[in-house]
């Protein structure tokens, strides 16, 4: 199919400051500011890339590595609730010990050179009881989320802890915190308040002050010493947005919440459909109505999906391209601030007295949603692939910033279920700019693309590229992009990242599925020492490589396929590291953690990054020499085999050796079981439940290894009923359930060793 779009006429986006009320310096005369398109570092454009992680539902002791994770994923923003109920549980007793350290959180995001906003509250939902909101708080005469001298009180009173806890932290301290949400969805969502759940239905207060509510929490906020760059503030649904706040965006395709009142299969979603949010004339399909113009703020995310819970009436196995494929959509629409919820999946804590923290309709503790990293450190394929959209917004921000999006004709309204209808968006000044295509849809299989051509038509040229792409892939497509003064006309290929070893320059491409690599440089250049301007990747293979001269100046272009790309880890010194496993780069070097005892790695450039490691193996032949090193580390290999007895119908204990852990970094217990849901126990105290989804279902041992040395892990299944009727003919008041089949059995039960060595 063929497509035109013309680019002519196409004028640059109006870009200004937005004041003093997006904008902050430091001691050492750094600055933090906001354009109303985006975001900017000492004035020069960055891309914030922000993933939502709840330091209260976590050990502390796994803190650290995910935070590392998350900067090698690319996360340059860690957003996180400080969740009321968390810290005062009891009135007048606040705890923030052990999981519940602020301060050692934000410290950690310091360390690591990763910037923080802190979502204060007071209602933060976040599937939590009561939206945070603890449960003492609803005896008092008075509302919550009113404005008056009550919770006014209380919330002052919040607040002063909170910043008790990150004094000095601040980004005008040196610090890491730039932003500080308040309330959130404050008159568009509440939550069902947990003391009646499952007698009544009764919800918390969701708001009804608007501005003045916001406003007043603000001033609480800085007055208490809450003094960030910048307030955010829910952008959607109809939510308050002073002016002097930022309202931050978001899109989930996954929505346990339309069962409340749906029925039937849940529908396919307008999040996959281009638009352009950054345009005071938009017409959008979904629910982007802003109380602002929308060309006066930047369109930017704090809640995109980037995987989603199972509720109880609502189970499903997330699709992790569908994560990438919303990044796409949102930059291609005008999104230069893309912000991840969850991004860190994690566990809820238990409650002093027992109680579960999280709301009804979600598991007692586990919070794990599916994320890209989970919620014992898990690594996700959507992980693996939004590498590439990070490193890319990271390298070239000071190039997509500031284009402004154009549509086809139609673009916007494409219905969901649509699979026919190309989905593509432009981002350009007219003259340069990328390429944006869309082949995922959520709840809908889209079909392999073949033999598709884009045409864009500019001032003096046209350009055009032919392609295909795979069902449920995206791609982002260059055209004019200059490489140290060689122009790149246009490329099937994605760039990725540029690397600069010892004066060299490497860029480095990924390649679709479904998609052949072709590059169309200017006129006058050379390949490989070839007086030609055009290159063609060989169908198929895993890694490319080939340089271009223009007089003096000579690039490289690495091309990796998105098997690779998935692979790859950008670390310090300009080297690129591919594994199948998880990488972490630290003070002390590079960090492998695995659950293979034999790992293969490949280095580029390849020049012996490992020669002096004693544990490195070096392959000189490998598939991709002389390209890429390869080397093998490898580490003694631990086989744990689980006792595993049936007690009764549905439950099992599950018995491990003494000092079962050793040396490893962790041991994942993995169950693979039938029924409804899943509960764990140890001495009679739940540490994790599971929604049975048939996936199967992880616990991470590492928390739990102390408690593990006399007891065992009990295991029981509640069961998935059919027939089911409840006798009540008795004249006394008994009650007696009766089913016709129960399904509930453990098939499985077995240990995976996480090993971490280091490499250097």
């Amino acid at each position: 199919m063929e497509y035109h779009l013309s680019l002519e006429n196409i004028n640059a986006k109006t870009i200004y400051p937005l004041g003093k009320n997006f904008s902050g310096r430091n001691n050492k005369g750094e600055q933090i500011s906001f354009t109303n398109y985006y975001m900017q570092k000492n004035e020069k454009p960055f891309f914030g890339i922000s993933g939502e992680f709840h330091f209260s539902r976590m050990s502390d002791a796994r803190w650290e590595d995910e935070l590392i994770k998350m900067k090698m994923g690319g996360i340059n923003v860690i957003a996180t609730y400080v969740f009321w109920i968390h810290h005062e549980e009891e009135e007048g007793c606040f705890d923030f010990s052990g999981c519940r350290n602020l301060g050692k959180f934000v410290r950690l995001c310091q360390k690591h050179g990763l910037y923080v906003i802190l979502r204060v509250g007071p209602f933060d939902h976040g599937e939590v009881r009561n939206g945070g909101i603890p449960d003492w708080m609803y005896g008092k005469p008075f509302e919550v989320r009113k404005i008056s001298e009550g919770f006014l009180y209380y919330t002052r009173r919040l607040y002063s802890h909170i910043s008790e806890e990150v004094s000095g932290l601040f980004f005008k301290d040196n610090g890491p915190i730039i932003g500080v949400q308040i309330d959130n969805e404050y008159m568009h969502s509440s939550a069902p308040w947990e003391i009646t759940t499952g007698i009544s239905n009764e919800w918390v207060f969701g708001g009804d002050e608007g501005e003045a509510y916001m406003l007043r929490l603000k001033d609480l906020a800085a007055e208490v010493g809450l003094t960030p760059v910048f307030y955010t503030c829910t952008g959607w649904g109809g939510a308050a947005v002073p002016d002097s706040m930022m309202p931050l965006w978001g899109g989930y395709a996954f929505r346990p919440w339309i069962f409340y009142s749906h029925k039937g299969e849940h529908p396919a979603t307008e999040e996959y459909v281009y638009q352009d949010f950054h345009n005071n004339q938009v017409e959008c399909t979904n629910d982007f109505k802003p109380q602002y113009k929308p060309e006066e703020r930047p369109y930017a995310c704090c809640e995109m999906g980037g995987g989603m819970t199972c509720c109880y009436y609502y189970r499903f196995q997330y699709p992790f391209k569908s994560v990438d494929a919303m990044a796409n959509i949102k930059i291609a629409s005008g999104c230069n601030f893309l912000g991840y919820y969850m991004f860190q999946g994690g566990s809820n804590p238990v409650g002093k007295n027992g109680t579960f923290l999280n709301e009804g309709q979600v598991p007692k503790i586990s919070y794990d949603y599916q994320a890209a990293l989970g919620e014992f450190g898990q690594v996700r394929e959507s992980y693996r692939r939004l590498k590439s959209i990070h490193y890319f917004t990271g390298t070239f921000a000071d190039r997509l910033c500031s284009l402004r999006t154009v549509l086809p004709e139609g673009a916007s309204e494409i219905a969901p279920k649509d699979v026919e209808t190309l989905r593509y968006a432009i981002r350009t000044d007219g003259k340069r700019g990328f390429v944006f295509i869309n082949n995922y849809q959520d709840h809908m299989q889209m079909p392999d693309r073949q033999d598709e051509q884009i045409i864009l038509h500019l001032e003096k040229e046209d350009i055009s590229y032919s392609f295909g792409i795979a069902g449920d892939e995206n791609a982002i497509l260059p055209f004019h992009l200059d490489m140290e003064g060689i122009d790149l006309i246009s490329a099937t290929a994605q760039p990725v990242t540029l690397l600069k070893p010892e004066g060299d320059r490497t860029y480095v491409f990924m390649v679709p599925d479904g998609m052949q690599a072709a590059f169309q440089f200017e006129a006058g250049v050379s390949i490989n020492g070839e007086a030609k301007n055009n290159y063609c990747c060989k169908e198929a293979t895993k890694i490319d490589f080939f340089h271009v001269t223009k007089g003096k100046t000579r690039v490289h272009i690495l091309v990796v396929s998105r098997e690779m790309a998935n692979q790859m880890y950008v670390i310090s010194n300009n080297r690129l590291i591919f594994t199948q496993e998880t990488l972490m780069e630290n003070q002390d070097g590079l960090q492998l953690e695995t659950i293979s005892a034999s790992n293969m790695i490949y280095t580029y450039p390849a020049i012996g990054i490992f020669d002096s490691s004693t544990k490195a193996k070096k392959i000189v032949e490998h598939e991709f020499s002389p390209v890429l090193d390869g080397y093998v580390f490898e580490t003694e290999e631990r086989v744990i085999i689980p006792k595993v007895t049936q007690i009764s119908e549905g439950r099992y204990t599950i018995e491990l050796q003494e000092n079962f852990m050793g040396m490893l970094k962790d041991a994942r217990l993995q169950l693979v079981y039938s029924g409804d849901i899943g509960h764990a126990f140890i001495d009679g105290k739940m540490i994790n439940d599971n929604f049975s989804n048939g996936a199967v279902w992880e616990i991470g041992l590492k928390d739990f290894q102390k408690k593990l040395v006399n007891s065992c892990i009990t295991v029981y299944i509640t069961p998935l009923k059919e027939g089911v009727n409840v006798n009540v003919e008795s004249a006394m008041a008994a009650r007696r359930e009766e089913v016709t089949e129960v399904i509930s059995k453990l098939y499985e039960a077995y240990i995976v060793p996480v090993y971490q060595i280091t490499l250097d």
